[in-house]
């Protein structure tokens, strides 16, 4: 772990159904399912795989009436608390409310006259459940984008802090903000102007990012450097592509700023010329054998007597490998040598053994 610590912002928090969002509570991993709501198994089946990444918040679309049965039937048996994400209609708001929702997604601007936005405010009130407020650069009112000449970040911001007043005008405090770009210079100057202006938990991601090399690096940028100012209270790292993707991408992206203390950090070197063994493979193979595990251990896997032994020592568990073989190295001792074609199976096995603290 390393000595310099963040700190982070000081927001409000909020009760979604178990989970603390805001304050000093940690930060909030979420995803959105890909697949048809009024899918029920499907959309459980996700979950779950969701859920064993270590997301801890999903949202699931509530496009029309008909997916609302089956909302309440995924919420009855999720293990994960549910988000429901509502535009356009108010009603479907409403019926997710009533169909157990711990969180509904709205963008006021969308749902049309100020008393369908009260209905639903005031629902929500009543019933303990938080809004998030989400805009984006292509959600930014007309009269705003006027005025701002274009979705600038301050039309993006003002488009927000309009929205927050109308929920707080029917009595909502507990809310959280999400003001998201494609681009990334906008989305970080955007969250760091709300950041300034509310207290609000912040919902922070880069919105359509893209593939899941592209998109993860374009979050890993723009989350990177707001987290690392402390602003950031739930993030969605949002990729085209397998859902979990997305919950791998934000733990190593909270992990790196040392913000989540759970599953492994693996530490691997380039290889050079000097490596004498298959090691991107043997990384790879170990990273996808523990990609489930929870301890916050450090395992190195390096490729040569240059920097490995010191490495391997720095980290919990680790190898420093030579030709054909490496040397198993334990809580910074040499335990004994191995031979390549074992490097996998002895590292998944000591960690796994490796006692809970």
């Amino acid at each position: 772990m390393s000595e310099i610590a963040i700190t982070r912002r000081k927001s409000r928090q909020v009760q979604i159904g178990p989970l603390a969002m805001g304050g000093e509570a940690p930060i909030v991993i979420q995803s959105m399912l890909n697949s048809k709501t009024t899918d029920v198994e499907g959309s459980l089946l996700q979950i779950g795989r969701l859920a064993e990444a270590g997301c801890q918040l999903v949202r699931l679309a509530i496009p029309n009436a008909n997916a609302l049965p089956a909302f309440e039937e995924i919420k009855k048996r999720s293990p994960l608390p549910l988000v429901a994400d509502i535009h356009f209609d108010y009603r479907l708001a409403l019926g997710a409310m009533d169909g157990g929702a711990d969180k509904i997604r709205i963008n006021p601007g969308n749902i049309g006259a100020r008393d369908k936005v009260r209905q639903v405010v005031e629902k929500a009130v009543a019933c303990r459940i938080p809004i998030r407020i989400g805009v984006n650069s292509g959600s930014v009112e007309k009269e705003i984008l006027q005025q701002e000449g274009g979705p600038t970040v301050r039309a993006i911001v003002r488009s927000a802090m309009r929205n927050v007043e109308l929920c707080r005008d029917f009595g909502a405090e507990d809310l959280v903000l999400s003001l998201k770009s494609s681009d990334v210079l906008r989305t970080i100057a955007a969250y760091q102007l709300a950041a300034e202006e509310c207290d609000l938990p912040l919902h922070i991601g880069v919105t359509e990012a893209g593939t899941v090399k592209s998109g993860t690096i374009k979050s890993a940028v723009a989350l990177g450097i707001l987290l690392h100012q402390g602003i950031g209270d739930t993030l969605r790292v949002s990729l085209t592509g397998d859902v979990i993707e997305e919950v791998i991408a934000a733990r190593h992206i909270l992990k790196s700023l040392n913000l989540v203390e759970q599953g492994i950090t693996l530490i691997s070197c380039p290889t050079c010329g000097r490596t004498q063994v298959d090691l991107v493979t043997i990384a790879e193979r170990v990273e996808a054998g523990l990609a489930h595990i929870r301890k916050p251990l450090t395992l190195a896997v390096m490729g040569c007597v240059v920097n490995g032994p010191g490495e391997a020592r720095e980290a919990d568990l680790g190898v420093a490998c030579g030709r054909g073989s490496a040397v198993l190295i334990k809580r910074g001792q040499i335990v004994r040598k191995i031979a390549e074609d074992e490097i996998v199976q002895t590292l998944i096995d000591e960690v796994n053994n490796w006692p809970a603290e």
